[in-house]
């Protein structure tokens, strides 16, 4: 047999007084006599009343909700960006819901979802260029981007400093050396494979090194485009002594199709990465990378967001985090041992 729960109205009745005279007492109202106060309240202690947490905040325009919608919620960056995320939105007593949309009408329906119907407070879009989600972004709603800064004005946005990044792993490769470095890019139509690719023709040009279009294959992010990257290289019989690989596991791949192909790391051919993925350390070699503390970036647009829900803040914000080089096993002086 199932025991009701107490109403609202259950303890107005107990206490002699109106439901609306509860509901002020529960919402803070000054505008409620002290006697009257502490027979509500007393009340609401005998019977173990728990208002409606839901129906308060809704009450007061707001849902304590917040909601990030990323491409899919199976990439390590993806799922890391979304648990720091969570992690800063429960600190702050808001729950973080997380969706994915894999193409522009997904997104769209989401967003009329969730903010059409104000079941969410602010929103965070990750990856807002893969592709034409951008369209449907809402307008005049607090709204962070991760992963590429905001083409459109008045929407906050945090992402790796990625332009700064692929020069400082080409340069890397450089200092080593190299001068046939090839690059793996991830899908040329985001954001950051452009500015990646433009921060390794900077280091390329700042070392007098003429780039070679030939040697830049665009890739997926996934470690079977790295393995079929190299292995365009082999069949044209112009293997690079370096590569450059966007993301660890397109990096990986390139690993695996050395290894296939009897090629030695680092010896014969450097390979770095970006991310330093939990498992970076135990590839075979273990891999050099570019390290970012990809929660932190979650961390910082709820952070963001929350300031623009609370109105800390009305102005334009880009916030480019920097990422630290991780010297393993794959990468060694050119010619070295």
């Amino acid at each position: 047999m199932s025991i009701s729960r107490p109403t609202l109205r259950d303890v107005a009745k107990k206490a002699g007084v109106s439901h609306q005279t509860v509901s002020r007492v529960i919402n803070g109202s000054l505008d409620v006599l002290p006697e009257t106060r502490a027979l509500v309240e007393a009340a609401i202690e005998e019977m173990g009343y728990r208002p409606n947490a839901i129906a308060r905040s809704m009450a007061r325009g707001q849902s304590h909700t917040l909601a990030c919608i990323s491409p899919n919620l199976t990439d390590f960056t993806f799922a890391s960006v979304i648990e720091g995320a969570e992690v800063e939105a429960r600190q702050h007593g808001y729950f973080m819901l997380s969706s994915s949309a894999s193409d522009p009408e997904s997104f769209r329906e989401l967003v009329d979802e969730l903010v059409g119907h104000r079941r969410v407070d602010g929103l965070i879009v990750i990856n807002p260029y893969a592709d034409q989600r951008f369209e449907f972004i809402p307008k005049d709603f607090p709204l962070v981007f991760v992963g590429a800064s905001a083409h459109e004005k008045n929407i906050c946005s945090v992402s790796l400093d990625d332009e700064k990044v692929a020069f400082e792993a080409t340069r890397h490769l450089i200092g080593l050396g190299h001068t046939s470095i090839a690059l793996v890019t991830g899908p040329m139509e985001e954001d950051c494979s452009q500015d990646r690719t433009e921060g390794y023709r900077r280091a390329l040009s700042e070392a007098g090194i003429a780039f070679d279009e030939s040697m830049v294959v665009e890739g997926d992010w996934s470690a079977t485009s790295g393995q079929d990257a190299l292995l365009s290289f082999i069949e044209q019989g112009r293997v690079p002594s370096a590569v450059f690989a966007q993301n660890d596991r397109m990096a990986m791949g390139v690993l695996r199709a050395a290894r296939d192909a009897n090629i030695k790391v680092p010896t014969q051919l450097a390979v770095i990465g970006v991310d330093d993925m939990p498992l970076s350390s135990y590839f075979d070699p273990p891999l050099t990378t570019m390290r970012q503390d990809i929660p932190r970036i979650g961390r910082e647009a709820t952070r963001m967001l929350l300031d623009m829900i609370q109105k800390k803040t009305t102005q334009t914000c880009d916030m480019k985090l920097s990422a630290e080089l991780v010297v393993r096993q794959s990468t060694s002086q050119k010619g070295g041992d």
